[in-house]
């Protein structure tokens, strides 16, 4: 009795050594949050987190009516995090907070919206189990009316880079909104081409970036009823038309990696 005792707490002492060997393994992963968030060993309770942000194009989009029913019935509504903040007719110096000019004037209110779509993801995450995050952007108009194309490329990535820093997560998905077909001869906004093949530049720089085209998204009826052609901001429809495109592309993006 005493012989086969033994032998049975040898045998459960070890599976504890081999279960805190796992664990300990397991927790260390360059994914890792350090916001009360953290990756599920066992990824099936995990979610996925999506980050909207931008400009007035942004602020357009629904995500209900046409984002989230997809991202739903791909993965289960108990399994994504959706957090959207943005505001209107703002340029990318005020998401990227390192950004420096020349020109003094500029300096206004430097990384002030970035704060604020912070502090929403980190409220909306926190001790949840995170599988993969996907930041999608829709932003650039504003840049190009002020012509400040040579700073928007720095800022793109820096922003990206800002985020997966904050967030200590650097597996993040980048899924670009490449600005329209509003003035492509740049007449009323002298860098809007400038801005436009920038997005798809970075967006094409890395495995983990994306991009998708809006050129037809901004004809037909705007929210006021109004008939419109090539219009800086989207039709009721078109807007419809960009939560669909960038649910459709967040997921391929997900499943490619």
């Amino acid at each position: 009795m005493i012989i086969q005792s033994f032998k049975f707490l040898k045998i459960n002492s070890l599976h504890l050594v081999l279960l805190l060997f796992f664990f300990k393994t397991n927790g260390q992963s360059d994914n890792k949050i350090n916001l009360g968030i953290s990756l599920e060993n066992n990824l099936v309770k995990a979610k996925h987190l999506f980050i909207l942000s931008g400009q007035s194009n942004m602020v357009g989009l629904k995500p209900e009516e046409s984002f989230t029913p997809i991202i739903e019935k791909k993965y289960g509504k108990e399994k994504i995090i959706i957090v959207k903040d943005a505001k209107g007719g703002q340029p990318i110096r005020r998401w990227y907070n390192e950004l420096e000019f020349d020109d003094n004037n500029l300096d206004d209110s430097i990384g002030n919206l970035y704060k604020s779509l912070i502090y929403k993801v980190r409220k909306a995450v926190i001790n949840k189990k995170i599988k993969t995050v996907t930041f999608i952007w829709m932003q650039g108009e504003r840049d190009a009316r002020e012509e400040l194309a040579d700073y928007y490329e720095k800022s793109l990535i820096g922003l990206y880079n800002q985020l997966t820093n904050d967030l200590n997560y650097k597996k993040i998905n980048f899924l670009i909104g490449r600005i329209s077909d509003f003035d492509l001869l740049n007449k009323k906004y002298k860098h809007w081409t400038r801005i436009r093949d920038i997005q798809v530049k970075v967006a094409e720089s890395n495995k983990r970036f994306d991009w998708i085209d809006t050129d037809d998204l901004n004809d037909g009826v705007n929210k006021k009823g109004i008939k419109i052609n090539n219009d800086l901001h989207y039709s009721v429809s078109g807007y419809k038309i960009l939560g669909q495109r960038f649910a459709e592309k967040a997921i391929k993006m997900i499943n490619s990696l």
